[in-house]
């Protein structure tokens, strides 16, 4: 998952050491117009300032919530790999569903060069035995030697190209007309072959064998079909080019088509191309080489312990890289109190995450814990992997591994099969089925109560605003019957949903406090904007009454001088 779209609000102010304005007062007044102002718009301005800390505040605390809802979403991922999606027990996805071939050669052959198996994931673990007793190839003929493959060969004539019958990226292979003309080399006839070449599933290439020697070559683009070239009108330029015998046979051979053959468990099966993906149900043979006498691969096909070992790894990296930053959120400064980077330190939320995650990873499973695949804490509760408990624990129990960490259904029908599940699975729950004569699902209860569940065609789903909502399940019986089921949530589910239910980017608790924080910073922001407003609104008035008193101040000045000039004139 990726981090919450949640836009955090971004603090925007305006201090007053920043304001500047033009004084109408006299420079030469005895009184200080500009701080009498100035004092009396930061007064203004104390409840803008203390909107800003909060505003500081919850940005330092946005930017902690989500740098937490990152971490946790990556511990979710690597839980995700484990569990698979919540339609595991259908898609097959999960870790434990992945399936390697392991291959050991027997006899003098080296089964890593003769042959790569896939296999797909949630089939049957088997083991096979393959002989790989030919390969499959593809026709090449040679024409004539020409001494310059760029000079004009003077034939005209149109032919047709094609396999006989291959199929072409879905179609059957189409005779492609190529019309050749008096003044085209043995290049450029090639070049024209080569213009349709994924229609007629035929190439061409010139080889030069010396400075004055070059043949046309003709090659089938796939393996265990034949060219088939006809004359359309002209010359017949197969002959012409040295291609074709009178006959129609080729001329000169390089290389027959032939099918490819193996044997599995002793079967010995035919394909026209060396990758085989249709013998045995979701394994794929490319095979390269063959075996000889009684040399035989085994193939075997098992649950891939790589990837297992490889998602706990992941888990406990990602877990480890939470609980690193957990930490920095407790640390104390030497004073005594929080630590400038414990933003949320003493915070309900983290303990909260804290203490499920922790719950989680405690899960307990037919007396199984975490200590069976080498997990265990260290002092500062990073979780420490024990890997030679790991490789053995999965070379010899991984059955109990998958029961430990995965989400188990246990039912006493096969008919009905689960198809999603939540994390509010109950432990038991009995369906009553009712198949009406046509053989189609008319009613489902549970213990005898209707209404928790609906029915969609072959699909039984819970209704909205019940306790199963988001539960389904697919019926393939024909009968009425009751179907008694048992679930139980291994740890990866239960540390999946303890860890989703703060860190899902949709719903998440973190979502939430992010986005009320940010809508906050909003009202703030508004709230900040108005007082810094009325705080310049209220300068300009100032300005304009202290401008006049400082006018009135001067022409009083300026008449006391007058009257005094006309006393002292008296004199």
């Amino acid at each position: 998952m990726s981090v919450t779209d949640t836009t955090s609000s971004t603090v925007t102010t305006t201090t007053s050491t920043e304001t500047v304005y033009t004084s109408t007062a006299n420079a030469d007044s005895d009184i200080d117009w500009d701080a009498l102002i100035e004092a009396a718009v930061l007064e203004k301005q104390i409840p803008a300032d203390t909107i800003e800390i909060k505003m500081l505040e919850n940005e330092a605390e946005i930017a902690a919530y989500e740098e937490m809802q990152s971490l946790l979403q990556s511990m979710e991922d690597a839980l995700d790999v484990i569990r698979g999606t919540d339609n595991t027990l259908t898609e097959s996805d999960d870790v434990f569903s992945l399936r390697d071939a392991y291959l050991t050669g027997y006899g003098d052959v080296s089964a890593e060069s003769a042959v790569v198996v896939t296999a797909d994931d949630g089939i049957d673990v088997a083991t096979y035995e393959l002989k790989i007793l030919q390969l499959a190839t593809s026709q090449k003929a040679a024409g004539s030697v020409y001494e310059d493959s760029s000079a004009e060969l003077g034939l005209s004539g149109t032919f047709t190209l094609s396999l006989d019958g291959t199929e072409l990226d879905g179609d059957t292979s189409s005779p492609y007309e190529i019309s050749i003309t008096e003044d085209m080399s043995l290049d450029e006839i090639a070049e024209e072959i080569n213009t349709n070449s994924e229609t007629s599933g035929v190439s061409a290439a010139v080889i030069q064998i010396s400075d004055t020697e070059f043949r046309l070559v003709l090659s089938a683009t796939e393996t265990g079909q034949d060219i088939v070239m006809s004359t359309v009108s002209g010359d017949n330029i197969g002959q012409s080019l040295g291609l074709l015998n009178a006959d129609g046979s080729y001329a000169s051979e390089l290389q027959a088509s032939q099918d490819a053959i193996i044997s599995v468990d002793g079967v010995e099966v035919t394909r026209d191309s060396n990758v085989i993906d249709d013998v045995v149900e979701g394994l794929t043979f490319s095979i390269y080489q063959e075996t000889v006498d009684d040399d035989y691969i085994s193939v075997e096909v098992s649950q891939s312990l790589t990837s297992i070992q490889d998602a706990i790894y992941s888990l406990v990296d990602s877990y480890n890289a939470y609980r690193e930053w957990a930490l920095t959120q407790q640390e104390v400064s030497s004073s005594g109190g929080a630590a400038d980077d414990a933003v949320l330190f003493g915070d309900s939320i983290l303990r909260g995450v804290n203490s499920d995650i922790a719950e989680g990873l405690s899960t307990i499973i037919d007396d199984e814990s975490m200590a069976l695949i080498g997990l265990s804490y260290d002092s500062s509760n990073y979780l420490e992997v024990d890997d030679e408990v790991l490789a053995d624990a999965l070379l010899t129990d991984s059955d109990a591994i998958e029961s430990l960490l995965l989400f188990d259904m246990e039912t006493s029908s096969s008919d009905l099969a689960l198809l999603a599940r939540t994390d509010t699975m109950p432990d038991e729950l009995s369906l009553d089925i009712a198949v009406d004569e046509d053989g189609s699902v008319s009613g489902v209860s549970v213990d005898g109560e209707e209404g928790l569940f609906e029915v969609d065609g072959s699909r039984i789903v819970g209704v909205e605003g019940t306790a199963y909502e988001g539960i389904s399940f697919v019926f393939t019986g024909s009968e009425s019957q009751t179907v008694d089921m048992t679930f139980n949530p291994g740890l990866a589910e239960n540390l999946y949903y303890a860890v989703n239910n703060y860190s899902d980017a949709s719903d998440g608790l973190l979502t939430e406090i992010v986005t009320e924080l940010s809508e906050q910073n909003t009202d703030y922001q508004e709230e900040y904007d108005s007082i810094i407003s009325d705080a310049d609104d209220y300068r300009d008035y100032l300005t304009e009454l202290y401008a006049s008193y400082q006018a009135e101040i001067d022409q009083a000045e300026s008449d006391l001088e007058y009257l005094e000039a006309l006393l002292n004139s008296g004199d």
